[in-house]
């Protein structure tokens, strides 16, 4: 009877040592608990594969591959016109007179000329883009710590897409070659089987590279300004525009902000990188020439030449790619974080928290 009474009593007690050890733990405890579940939501019931692991790379690369080669194949009619503005504007004097004119001399057939080239070409760009892009955002990222990498996310965007780009312009420069050569001189091949062994026959392999520096002139700032622009803008939304947080959005809501971010960022992309891309329709076209002297001939008036058409394109091309990007992300569960928050040291550096 006593030791049950004893037991009874000590349990009854306020002061003993589990109340004191209950406490102790709960207080420290409950925050931590929260956080788990919030970081691990995603990655535990949803996620196919770890953040930044081989799989992850792999399917981004393929993510690219879609959203590159199926959108720039699919506005080939309108690159074709552009590039002909660009080359021969005394001809094509605006878009409308352009098409008509094409179809009037090669039939409706003419306006899906180059489109070997560019599905191949921008589909090996957009491996190399997007896949090396989440490869150097990652890498870059661990480099600058997390403090540093949310304070200086805009140059981080900046450096990893440049640093994409700088390869994914090397896959891309010998299909872009022949895609201009095929389009813009009209009698000169009109095929891919036709274009590459006669341009290697003419002029060795330098024709298929002899445009890659003009093209890191066009794309790289291009890119720069795709990512970047994206990155923020989907802040932006995200902050001020929709009225809920990312993480009570679905995931079609989700996809309606990465297509409206992707085209605010399109058309800063286009006026962006115009003046080279105007340099490269003309450099792939003239044998011999130099980037220096199609700048020369075309002047300042020259290079922005075919703008309203690159504008209409780029904006909807680069919605599009980001939306297919995001969706393969989506259908293959990849991780995708919610844009970046202010992390808990900094808040307590900058004395935003206790």
């Amino acid at each position: 009877m006593y030791p049950s009474t004893l037991t009874q009593l000590a349990r009854g007690n306020p002061f003993s040592a589990p109340l004191f050890t209950l406490q102790k733990a709960v207080e420290p405890e409950t925050p931590v608990q929260k956080r788990r579940l919030a970081a691990a939501a995603t990655a535990e019931s949803a996620d196919s594969c770890e953040f930044g692991s081989g799989k992850y790379y792999a399917l981004c690369g393929f993510g690219g591959i879609l959203s590159c080669g199926i959108t720039h194949t699919a506005v080939v009619p309108l690159d074709l016109v552009k590039c002909r503005l660009q080359v021969d504007p005394a001809k094509y004097k605006s878009i409308f007179n352009g098409f008509s004119v094409t179809i009037r001399e090669d039939g409706v057939r003419g306006l899906a000329k180059g489109w070997a080239p560019t599905f191949i070409g921008y589909s090996m760009q957009g491996l190399c883009k997007f896949g090396f892009y989440e490869v150097f955002k990652i890498l870059y990222g661990d480099l600058l710590g997390e403090e540093n990498a949310y304070l200086w996310r805009t140059s981080l965007y900046l450096a990893a897409s440049a640093s994409a780009e700088f390869f994914a312009d090397i896959a891309l420069a010998p299909m872009e070659a022949c895609k201009v050569r095929i389009q813009t001189q009209p009698g000169y091949a009109n095929t891919l089987r036709e274009c590459a062994p006669k341009m290697y026959a003419e002029e060795g392999l330098w024709a298929f590279y002899k445009g890659v520096v003009p093209l890191w002139m066009r794309q790289i700032p291009y890119t720069m300004m795709k990512f970047a622009c994206f990155e923020r803008t989907v802040e932006l939304l995200y902050k001020h525009v929709v009225p809920k947080p990312r993480s009570e959005c679905s995931k079609p809501e989700q996809l309606v902000v990465t297509f409206v971010a992707g085209y605010i960022a399109g058309v800063f992309c286009a006026i962006v990188s115009h003046p080279a891309d105007s340099v490269v329709s003309v450099l792939n076209k003239e044998k011999g020439s130099t980037a220096v002297q199609v700048l020369k001939k075309l002047g300042p008036k020259g290079v922005w030449k075919g703008l309203v058409a690159r504008i209409i394109m780029i904006g909807t091309l680069t919605a599009l790619q980001w939306f297919i990007y995001d969706s393969v992300k989506v259908y293959f569960r990849l991780p995708r974080p919610p844009p970046p928050e202010m992390p808990e040291s900094l808040k307590k550096k900058l004395g935003l928290i206790e």
